[in-house]
């Protein structure tokens, strides 16, 4: 017996080992377990809906674009209504004017990120 034969059998050992940890557990999932009495298998599973019936494609905007003096104003409207123009100076940061409430009064929206969302104003009681 030479002095490297110990260290080939520590390594061999140590190797089927690993293996034994790394096969062991993989075998015992391997196997099939027994079903619980009573127990039916499901029917394939049916596709899903189709898509409802309502729903429509999304109108788009008629946007004019018309010219006032050294600016440019693009007019967009919905159903022949106009709720938004968006001013474009030749000179300057481009604004947007919104009919927040469909009376044909305009507003300054200075950021244009805005998400147009309003916070409902109604009376309720009055005292």
């Amino acid at each position: 017996m030479n002095a490297a034969e110990p260290d080939r059998r520590l390594a061999t050992a140590f190797f089927a080992a690993l293996l034994v940890a790394a096969v062991l557990p993989v075998a015992a999932q391997s196997t099939e377990r027994s079903k619980p009495p009573g127990t039916v298998p499901l029917e394939e599973v049916p596709p899903p809906p189709p898509p409802p019936l309502t729903s429509r494609p999304v109108p788009e905007p008629e946007i004019t674009v018309r010219t006032e003096g050294e600016q440019t104003v693009q007019e967009y409207r919905m159903h022949g209504k106009l709720y938004m123009k968006r001013v474009t100076p030749k000179h300057g940061v481009p604004y947007i004017l919104m009919d927040l409430k469909g009376d044909g009064t305009f507003t300054r929206q200075d950021n244009p990120l805005d998400s147009g969302v309003r916070v409902p104003q109604w009376v309720l009681m009055e005292f």
